[in-house]
């Protein structure tokens, strides 16, 4: 009789889970989290295979302080700026993870083991700047499994083509709408073929579209409630996941087309759908709601802590709940709009919104290592 230990019953989800062809990352990072070991011992016990970082896991893990006091002061020392000594220490701490995943990158030939660092919000509707940007980072933190995130702005668009023509593996973030989620896949596939005229190992470059799921049902959910009648209250907790299942819908689509094709004949790797946003924010729903709901071969779930040991604790993994919904999920998104919810309207503001908060987080970052740099007696600006 085998004995079942701790270790392995709160993997028993979570093993499912990967068993089924979802890859788990972890959506944050910190110093004290890589140091202490913890993030090794989520690899090991809690079946990770990567890292999403933002800026406002930044600004949290930053901001504290702890774990940066001694990079903080030399670079107080050297007086350098702070958008300076933010990246200096960002790009530390994703090196770091970046060698902790680093066997996971090598033992899934790239796709897995991956770290994910953004480029500065502030330019998210700037693109020769987003694209210089990601160079940079990519050249600062130089490890083959870090990704860059680029926001899925229009300006994001051509900078997603630039940079994956450049080899560099690209995390497209801030994804909300189907019709804009299209057209990050169609910029990955130009970027592919700029690639593959340039003689670019196309085996090499990987990423990642990052798809919204929670803030669409916080939006959407208040919409109903206002209107209050029982078809709208029925609908509530509904959208995300119809959201999120026809982007996976369209990703089938896209790369079961004939312009994939010609790209995976050339040993390219698919753009796989990864679920962002994935802590459930109503306490009326389930904590694994946009886990156990949302399992499909060959997707990404990157989970808050929360979310990852909710999910080993009493996540039910019962297969795909994906790929069999298209019809539900198209009558649950009409059936909105049919109460004078615009989903284009609400799907704009979300992104909006989305970019805001992380510049907003961003800049409380840069206040916060202001405020350390002065303290060692050094003007950080």
């Amino acid at each position: 009789m085998i004995k079942v230990t701790e270790a392995t019953a709160t993997a028993g989800a979570l093993k499912r889970l990967s068993d089924e062809g979802v890859s788990i990352w972890l959506d944050d990072l910190s110093r004290k989290r890589i140091e202490s070991g913890n993030l090794a011992e989520l690899v090991e016990t809690k079946h990770v295979v990567g890292v999403t970082t933002n800026p406002s896991i930044f600004q949290a893990a930053i901001g504290s302080g702890e774990g940066y006091e001694e990079q903080l002061a030399d670079l107080a020392v050297r007086g350098v700026t702070v958008d300076e000594a933010v990246r200096m220490m960002t790009t530390a701490d994703v090196r770091a993870a970046a060698d902790v995943l680093r066997p996971v990158y090598d033992a899934t030939g790239g796709r897995d083991g991956r770290v994910s660092i953004e480029v500065d919000p502030r330019l998210a509707q700037n693109t020769r700047a987003t694209i210089a940007e990601a160079k940079q980072l990519a050249w600062l933190v130089n490890r083959p499994n870090v990704m860059i995130k680029i926001p899925a702005t229009k300006a994001g668009l051509p900078a997603i083509t630039e940079v994956i023509g450049l080899g560099i593996s690209v995390n497209v973030t801030l994804i909300f709408s189907l019709e804009r989620y299209r057209e990050v896949m169609d910029a990955y596939l130009a970027g592919l073929e700029r690639a593959a005229e340039k003689g670019l190992d196309l085996s090499t470059i990987h990423s990642v579209a990052s798809f919204f799921v929670s803030r669409v049902d916080s939006e959407i959910d208040k919409r109903l409630t206002v209107i209050g009648t029982d078809q709208a209250l029925s609908l509530k907790g509904r959208a995300a996941l119809a959201n999120a299942r026809l982007a996976y819908e369209a990703y089938e689509d896209v790369f079961g087309g004939l312009r994939w094709t010609a790209l995976a004949g050339a040993k390219a790797n698919k753009q796989r759908p990864l679920w962002a946003s994935t802590g459930v924010k109503d306490p009326a729903y389930k904590d694994t709601l946009y886990v156990d709901d949302l399992v499909a071969p060959g997707t990404v779930n990157t989970m808050p802590e929360a979310t990852l040991n909710a999910t080993a604790d009493h996540g039910d993994i019962i297969g795909d709940t994906v790929t069999g919904g298209y019809a539900q999920a198209r009558a649950d998104l009409a059936a909105v709009e049919q109460l004078g919810i615009s989903y284009d309207q609400v799907v704009q503001q979300l992104e909006d919104e989305g970019v805001a908060k992380f510049e907003v987080a961003w800049n409380d970052l840069l206040d916060a290592v202001t405020k350390s740099l002065n303290s060692k007696g050094v003007d950080g600006e």
